[in-house]
């Protein structure tokens, strides 16, 4: 096994390295609630799971061997499900950073609605990429959670912090999934999206990263209040 075929696992371990060494912070307290985020971590990640083997089987996507340690799930490199849990727990760790730091900074009537202008726009291109797979599965289903959310109301407390989060995670993300697409690991078939890229990164990116830190944190946030268990 050469060096590069640790590639996509060297990227993971980049995610990870922050909150697992400022996560046991007692004045941040990230994993003493991590018995609310593993669960919203494993539900959010499932769903991309599914839509990533899906994807992968229509060759909407595929995975260079040189960059990868050889060891599939399912179809799946583990490298990729890995993927599924170092991003939500990085976006998490932002996020409670951000509601620490920034306590007093809330303007969730301004989020709320940039969030309603995402609605029509998610909409609109998910209507208008109805031929392109990737594109469209996307912006569908990013449109009806984000909706679902907006219309639920009980998340408007946590706009701000969400949208702060996600603001500052499109930092690392740009250099994850940039190195991902660049080397490259991950080879997006071009006829299943819009083909507009930011560096080597499909736009598509921008918006899945957005639906994944989105229900990652409505979810951690709605066990972390009721505190069922």
């Amino acid at each position: 096994m050469e060096f590069n075929n640790f590639a996509y696992l060297l990227v993971l371990l980049g995610t990870v390295a922050t909150p697992l060494f400022f996560g046991f912070n007692k004045k941040l307290h990230f994993f003493s609630n991590f018995k609310y985020l593993l669960p919203a971590m494993l539900f959010s990640g499932a769903i991309f799971i599914i839509l990533d083997l899906r994807f992968t089987e229509r060759a909407v996507w595929s995975f260079n061997p040189e960059y990868l340690i050889g060891k599939n799930l399912l179809n799946l490199p583990v490298e990729e499900w890995l993927y599924f849990l170092a991003v939500p727990l990085l976006g998490t760790f932002i996020y409670e950073f951000i509601k620490q730091r920034f306590y007093n900074f809330e303007r969730p009537n301004l989020f709320l609605a940039v969030s309603l202008v995402l609605l029509l726009v998610f909409g609109v291109a998910g209507y208008l990429s109805k031929q392109k797979v990737y594109s469209f599965f996307i912006f569908f289903l990013l449109t009806i959670y984000l909706g679902y959310t907006i219309f639920r109301s009980r998340f408007k407390e946590h706009y701000t912090k969400f949208y702060l989060s996600y603001f500052i995670l499109l930092i690392p993300f740009i250099a994850i999934s940039g190195t991902l697409t660049a080397l490259p690991i991950i080879e997006y078939n071009p006829q299943f999206n819009l083909g507009i890229r930011i560096y080597s990164i499909p736009i598509e990116n921008f918006a899945s990263l957005f639906f994944l830190q989105l229900m990652n944190i409505t979810i951690y946030e709605y066990l972390k209040e009721r505190r069922i268990y």
